[in-house]
């Protein structure tokens, strides 16, 4: 048997850190294997899934040296590699589950849905629906379907008590409720599949041995081996590995943590050093070694060598061991050549010279100016936000609804920017110079300098939100009772 593992991410915002941590585990298991890595790309979330945000994960993961042997733009015999590309394969599938017995047309509505939650909910009962829950008389079934009435295809699941049991191959056995399991969507009524339909028909049709992937995928575990059972396929070794956290222990999230790789890339991280870093979050090397290459990764990997407990991901952490690599790993002309590589390379370089050239006398205007264009968390003081207009409670109740805002944002350009947080400022009945003023003073530094939007827009979303929330935490932040209540003004603002 010849190992086969993937990645499969969703191309809807930058690339997550746990994109890569779960990438770099299934390539070290399938080289150490002497397998093949295969990257897919899961984009059957259509409103959402750009192919910027594609290309930005290709890019990313390339970046940081993890490359694969079969996907979208590789090719290889398995393709092809996004899921949008094999919608009908997957409705046959489903149609096929509905000939079986396996799986049902479900006409029911969102409002009836939500009826049927609640009363479970009332009755102190899982909230997971089955078929039973769901069946209409037939008569209203005949109506609905002779009205053109939008349906769902759902997966048949055991309704009495009992438990699934789902090999793990770090954890053992794992028993899970059945009555935890609801009747699944398969097909969704636009004909699209869901994750689960799509990523157990995908994995064996690229005969992918091996998934690993994040924890928080275990409680889908029963839906996918019933799958398999209805299908009479074969189950890939499951392989469920630990969720990178926060300092707090909390579920890494860009709230609390940059997350971008995009980020890390902009902050000046050495892509070894990352890649190093993301090696040791639940692993370590036979002589617990901290500082390694990919290569001597993967030379010494050993999957059983996987901590189950929460591994930290701890920037302060990540930037001691980057200075270890900038210092031992590079000499003083390949330092400079990276750092100009970082710095000063044409495409970055030449997003800031049209905003700067028409402000300077002299280069040596261009350092004051852009210097916030080369730094990761800016020498700010409070004092910095001291305005005619905007006290310093305006101006933490002004960044941090921008955090709030910008934290659902995929849209990144400037211009709609703009008129997102112009809209936000007349919402909560500031000018827009006074709404901007902390803005400018948490991205730039100084309000003497170029449009706000175009620096946001250079920068990119996590470098962005990070300065934000930085000067948010240096105003003090909302107390608790004050972040109910704004956040609660913030909903009304925004509905």
């Amino acid at each position: 048997m010849t190992v086969r593992t993937r990645v499969a991410p969703s191309p809807t915002g930058d690339p997550h850190v746990g994109t890569a941590y779960i990438a770099l585990f299934n390539l070290a298991f399938a080289r150490q294997h002497g397998g093949q890595f295969i990257l897919r790309i899961e984009d059957t979330d259509q409103t959402r899934s750009t192919s910027e945000s594609e290309q930005k994960i290709l890019d990313s993961l390339r970046w940081l040296g993890l490359e694969w042997d079969e996907g979208p733009d590789v090719g290889g015999p398995h393709g092809p590699y996004r899921q949008s590309e094999r919608k009908d394969m997957y409705a046959q599938y489903a149609h096929e589950l509905v000939e079986k017995g396996f799986a049902f047309h479900c006409y029911r509505t969102s409002e009836e849905l939500d009826e049927l939650r609640e009363a479970r909910r009332a009755a102190g009962g899982h909230t997971a629906l089955k078929q039973s829950d769901l069946a209409l008389p037939p008569e209203e079934v005949e109506k609905r379907k002779a009205a053109g009435a939008p349906y769902v295809i759902r997966m048949v699941v055991p309704e009495g008590e009992g438990v699934c049991v789902v090999d793990d191959l770090l954890r053992g056995p794992i028993e899970l409720e059945w009555g935890m399991v609801d009747a699944q969507i398969l097909l969704k009524s636009d004909g699209m599949p869901t994750y689960h339909l799509a990523n157990v028909v995908d994995d064996h049709l690229m005969e992918i041995t091996h998934v690993i992937r994040g924890e928080e995928w275990i409680n889908s575990a029963p839906k996918h081996k019933l799958l398999y059972q209805y299908f009479g396929w074969d189950m890939p070794t499951l392989c469920h590995m630990p969720l990178l956290r926060n300092p707090d222990k909390s579920k890494l999230s860009k709230r609390k943590n940059p997350t971008s790789i995009l980020y890390y890339q902009r902050m000046g991280y050495m892509a070894e050093a990352l890649l190093n870093y993301l090696g040791r979050m639940g692993w370590s090397m036979p002589d617990e070694s901290e500082k390694f290459s990919r290569d001597e990764m993967f030379a010494n990997f050993d999957i059983q060598r996987v901590s189950l407990g929460g591994p930290v991901f701890d920037q302060e952490k990540l930037s001691w061991l980057n200075g270890l690599w900038l210092r031992e790993n590079l000499t003083h002309e390949q330092f400079a050549a990276k750092f100009q590589e970082w710095a000063l390379n044409p495409e970055y370089l030449m997003q800031i010279v049209p905003l700067i050239q028409q402000r300077v006398e002299k280069f040596s205007d261009v350092a004051p100016l852009a210097g916030f264009f080369l730094s990761g968390m800016l020498p700010i003081k409070e004092s910095d936000f001291e305005h005619k207009s905007v006290t310093l409670e305006d101006a933490k109740r002004i960044l941090q609804f921008s955090v709030w805002f910008l934290d659902t944002e995929n849209n990144w350009d400037k211009d709609h920017l703009f008129a997102q947080l112009k809209q936000l400022s007349e919402q909560m009945g500031y000018k827009l110079r006074d709404f901007l003023f902390p803005l400018f003073i948490a991205i730039a530094g100084t309000n003497q300098t170029v449009s706000v939007m175009d620096s946001m827009s250079i920068l990119g979303p996590d470098m962005s939100r990070a300065r934000l929330r930085h000067a948010v935490n240096l105003l003090g932040g909302p107390s608790k009772k004050e972040a109910k209540r704004w956040e609660k003004e913030f909903k009304e603002l925004t509905l």
